[in-house]
């Protein structure tokens, strides 16, 4: 059931008005850090992973609210930021890949940093926030970057000389560009994701009493998975355990995971290629992990975190070898679910164990600030779990792929069930009360046909009146 019922909980978690005084009868407005990691699943201590290092985002989840079952919209990068920005489905968005404006198919959208810029924040971005599109080309970079509609300022970083001194190599001979490790020289600072971190506490640090909304968008663990050598050293040769998917398990439709030239070339993975690739995204978790616990320490140094609501996501999930694939873009558990952590003034640490999904963010920083949204937003504000983390959410997310402009796939999650239909006709259905790696498609069960109807009927009728 759908967490609005519960809207009268967020009378303990007083707006921004909470903070005036007698003497001072304007409302503190809110200032908004929202943190977001590029390709990051669920890689993390507090998610339960005994492997990885992640102290700062750690303690990021013990001050606020980890969400368990957050999914996306779109499990690639510039279709679920368009997505969560704009606060509207894909469908909506008319943004299905990374080479696609969202201005270009919505030139009035008005975007949550937009809407906090033209009510008095000062809105910058450092980093990955807004796909960064264009490559060489300024102005459709700018156009990507979304300038100057959604910020202030918004900029990217490149390593310097001294981090571009890489030890390291391609996991398939050059044929992939992208799936390259490397172990860089010089320090943090030197490789972007230090150079964003430190971008984002000078922006802090200047703008006094001023709301600001600050986006540090860090590009790790991303490919290529190139991070400072110390990082590695976290993880040594051969410490870390590979996936071993189970050995019934239900082969994948054609176009759910394996395709193209990716499939092509990770099924030559010999079990050296796979493990310097988990070792290389490890090291860029730990390091993405080191420069939020810069900003962390800033938040405490300026004393912010009374007027400052801090977000931390993953842009969507990841898959690190399950069905054979080292990549994104797929509708399963792995891709559709990312990390999401709110901390934020009044809110109530736990963990949130119901359904979200991302394009409830933008109408939950909207109700933080205390500003008003524009209408037909996908989205319910969260408000309410980070009162009472233990209340239900959502009863179902919807997450949508494509594969080329005429082929598409449409999954629903809901507290059990995970069914996904491609337009060939192929149908998934996976148990998560008995299954959570997704490993045997009941879709053609004959005891399940009544739940693939109810879901494929819901994706339907969804699907026609999406926002």
């Amino acid at each position: 059931m759908a967490f609005t019922r519960f809207a009268a909980v967020m009378i303990s978690l007083a707006g921004p008005t909470a903070f005036a005084t007698a003497a001072d009868p304007k409302p503190v407005k809110m200032n908004v850090l929202f943190i977001v990691a590029d390709d990051l699943r669920d890689t993390l201590g507090c998610y339960g992973n005994a492997a990885v290092k992640s102290p700062n985002i750690d303690r990021l989840a013990a001050r606020g609210v980890r969400f368990e079952r957050a999914y996306v919209q779109y499990p690639v990068c510039n279709p679920s930021r368009s997505s969560f920005l704009s606060g509207l489905r894909p469908d909506r968005t008319g943004v299905l890949d990374n080479t696609t404006v969202l201005r270009d198919k919505l030139p009035n959208a008005v975007t949550f940093p937009q809407l906090l810029k033209d009510n008095g924040w000062h809105a910058a971005a450092f980093g990955k926030i807004n796909h960064l599109g264009g490559g060489r080309d300024e102005a459709l970079r700018n156009r990507f970057l979304d300038l100057p509609h959604s910020w202030h300022e918004a900029k990217s970083f490149q390593p310097t000389a001294a981090g571009k001194v890489i030890e390291g190599r391609n996991l398939t001979g050059g044929k992939l560009p992208w799936c390259q490790w490397g172990m860089t020289a010089g320090t943090d600072d030197d490789q972007p994701d230090g150079q964003i971190a430190a971008a984002a506490i000078a922006r802090m640090e200047a703008s006094g009493d001023k709301p600001w909304l600050i986006g540090a968008g860090f590009l790790k663990p991303h490919d290529p998975f190139v991070s400072p050598k110390k990082y590695f050293d976290l993880y040594p040769p051969g410490s870390l355990k590979l996936t071993r998917d189970a050995k019934d398990q239900t082969p994948a439709p054609p176009l759910a995971v394996g395709f193209g030239d990716l499939g092509r070339e990770f099924a030559k993975f010999s079990d050296k290629d796979r493990m310097e690739f988990l070792r290389a995204y490890y090291a860029g978790v730990s390091f993405v992990d080191a420069q939020v616990g810069r900003l962390l320490d800033a938040l405490d140094r300026l004393k912010l975190w009374d007027r400052t609501v801090v977000i931390f996501l993953g842009d969507h999930g990841y898959h690190l070898g399950e069905r054979d694939w080292w990549n994104k873009n797929t509708l399963f558990e792995r891709c559709c679910r990312a990390p999401l952590i709110v901390a934020a003034p009044g809110a109530k640490p736990g963990v949130g164990k119901g359904l979200v999904e991302f394009v409830d963010l933008y109408p939950t920083i909207a109700e933080f600030c205390g500003v008003k949204p524009p209408g037909g937003l996908a989205g319910q504000s969260l408000r309410p779990l980070l009162a009472n983390p233990t209340l239900p959410g959502k009863d179902a997310a919807f997450t949508v792929a494509t594969r080329g402009p005429k082929v598409r796939g449409d999954s629903i999650r809901t507290d059990r069930w995970r069914y996904t239909e491609w337009t060939d006709g192929e149908r998934e259905l996976y148990d998560h009360a008995a299954d959570p790696e997704e490993s045997k498609n009941l879709a053609h069960a004959a005891e399940r046909a009544t739940v693939v109807t109810e879901l494929s009927n819901r994706i339907a009728s969804t699907r026609a009146k999406r926002p």
